[in-house]
């Protein structure tokens, strides 16, 4: 078999969990597999290097930061690959632009274009075990660019999609996907398997187990995923397009979101086109736009309230303050104190009452719900960001 393995920051923190990763890597060549493994940087070291150009400058270009932050992996695989030197077995630590990991050139937040195979493809046929910095690639200017938020599971799934891995296995400080974070539910279950459409939305709401670009790649293009301990050897979670499911199970778990900001634009005139400007705006400025409520006041007048990320507040604001002379409102609220939370589930296709039993667990616990948004597998609130840990707690009572 052919198995792309990704361990995290923290599964690599220091010398005695690289050595103990590299027994896990070293057992799964051992047993006669291929392997490929990528890797993130050690623990911190990603929010040390930032630290350190702050030091040097405030706001340096995002292109000279990517090619600070891509050291980061590059020390990983390099001490990983000396750890299975000592081991005794053949071994190779490559970057991105080793690997010909092709991106675009939005620095920091680069696409993925394409992967040339032919290396990694020719170290596997001489038998060595294959580790990749993950995190970054190469434009086509030779650049260093680095794919953002969550980008070593991209870089693990992309490896494993054109070199048609058999499985690519993401360890992590759980044992696999749980219902909820069993850090702050002890009761959490953990999930044999889960759909991609349910990781993806769960990915996408705050879950921190998968990047949720890393989800929607292996969904395109069928990638198995298996979600591991890299702490305990037992099974994980398998993600794929279809699971079995037991009738009773509604949904597969819960996630909360502190990351949120709330805009209410107060005051909008009753005409068409308002929204369009509105939203124009923020897609302009390439801020996400999540939960989003429309309401008639008294006086004839609209107010529109939506969600952002917390760290786009600032755009979002300044993007809305530009469009002043074209989208006449009275004035802008904005709620920094508040928490999404979701539950999502692909049975809640054919189930009724699934948003009333959420709701009704979020009233037994007197919380106060500000939004709601709904899909077919998935049910968002927005509440006190006081109130999200206890939230989750009703929610999971209520359905687990």
């Amino acid at each position: 078999m052919l198995i792309v393995q990704k361990f995290g920051g923290s599964s690599v923190a220091d010398a005695e969990r690289i050595n103990h990763v590299a027994g896990i890597i070293a057992d799964t060549y051992c047993e006669g597999h291929s392997v490929v493994v990528v890797l993130s940087a050690q623990g911190d070291t990603t929010d040390d290097l930032i630290a350190k150009a702050r030091e040097i400058n405030s706001s340096p270009s995002k292109r000279e930061m990517d090619v600070l932050l891509s050291t980061g992996e590059q020390i990983t695989v390099a001490l990983v690959a000396m750890a299975l030197e000592k081991l005794g077995l053949p071994v190779i630590s490559l970057t991105g632009w080793q690997i010909g990991m092709n991106t675009d050139s939005n620095h920091s937040d680069a696409k993925i274009k394409d992967v040339d195979t032919e290396r990694i493809k020719r170290e596997l046929d001489a038998r060595r075990i294959v580790l990749v910095a993950g995190f970054q690639g190469i434009n086509k200017y030779d650049d260093i660019t680095t794919l953002g938020r969550g980008g070593s599971d991209t870089t693990a799934v992309a490896i494993a999609s054109v070199l048609h891995a058999d499985v690519c296995q993401k360890y992590t400080d759980e044992e696999g996907v749980y219902t909820a974070d069993p850090r702050f539910v002890p009761n959490a279950k953990k999930l044999d398997e889960i759909t991609y459409d349910e990781m993806l939305e769960l990915a996408s709401l705050g879950t921190q187990v998968l990047s949720n670009r890393s989800v929607e790649l292996a969904k395109r293009y069928g990638v198995n995923l298996e979600v591991l301990s890299s702490y305990v050897r037992a099974p994980g979670t398998k993600v794929k397009e279809v699971v079995k499911k037991v009738e009773e199970t509604k949904i597969s778990g819960i996630a909360k979101d502190t990351n949120v900001a709330r805009i209410a634009v107060v005051g909008l005139p009753d005409e068409p086109g308002i929204a369009f400007k509105l939203f124009r705006s923020m897609a302009h400025a390439k801020i996400n736009v999540d939960l989003i409520i429309q309401s008639m006041s008294r006086n004839g007048t609209n107010d529109i309230s939506f969600t952002v990320a917390e760290n786009d507040l600032e755009a979002a604001h300044a993007a809305i303050a530009e469009q002043q002379d074209s989208i006449d409102f009275e004035h802008l609220d904005v709620d920094r104190d508040v928490a999404k939370v979701s539950i999502v589930g692909s049975g809640m296709i054919t189930s009724s009452g699934i948003a009333s039993l959420m709701f009704e667990a979020l009233s037994d616990a007197k919380i106060n719900i500000k939004m709601i948004s709904t899909s077919e597998i998935k049910v968002s609130v927005l509440i006190d960001v006081k109130e999200a840990d206890n939230a989750v707690s009703a929610i999971h009572a209520r359905f687990f």
